[in-house]
């Protein structure tokens, strides 16, 4: 029981570290960094328990847009490409009672691709869960509040942050999109 407790704080704990209403800033600084292709597919995505339906395109045109909106503000020379793939989600229904206040959750695994050594930085696909961002709207559960297409662009605008939080975080470690020449420290 105290295991659960203590899995349900953490995981409350980065969901509130996702901020995804930061894009009126400065985008945080990752280098050597542009955009290039972004290719989102969902051709083996789960749909959960107890969830609305969501098309193929219509992830693929949520998150497209959320990752091009976070990461198009780049200017940098070296072009990265950025594969996701929607492994699964679950969209809050309305009319769920509100002692289950279900939560929407979206499952996705990422690469990302350096165009000039034609590689990926990342092997094997990092997998992320993203939870919606915890709120007035969302506290009885967001199927009650909000409308199917409002939930998608929420959970892809936090998978797009959780995305540049997970590059600042390889930039750091790794030396990802250093300018050409530099030596990672």
């Amino acid at each position: 029981m105290l295991s659960r407790f203590a899995a349900l704080i953490a995981l409350l704990l980065v969901t509130a570290c996702t901020n995804a209403n930061d894009l009126d800033e400065a985008p945080v600084g990752l280098g050597d960094f542009r955009l290039g292709h972004d290719i989102v597919i969902a051709p083996k995505v789960v749909k959960g328990p107890l969830s609305r339906d969501a098309s193929e395109e219509e992830w693929q045109a949520a998150l497209t847009a959320a990752i091009g909106e976070r990461f198009g503000r780049y200017e940098g020379e070296r072009l990265y490409h950025f594969a996701t793939s929607v492994e699964g989600y679950v969209l809050a229904q309305p009319g769920i009672p509100v002692v289950a206040s279900p939560k929407s959750v979206l499952i996705i695994n990422f690469t990302v691709w350096d165009d000039s050594k034609r590689a990926k930085l990342n092997e094997t696909p990092e997998q992320f869960t993203i939870m919606e961002a915890l709120s007035g709207e969302t506290v009885l559960g967001s199927g009650l509040t909000q409308s199917k297409e409002v939930q998608m662009q929420n959970l892809s605008r936090n998978a797009a942050k959780v995305i540049q939080n997970y590059l600042v975080k390889k930039q750091e470690e790794e030396g990802w999109f250093a300018p050409q020449g530099a030596v990672a420290e």
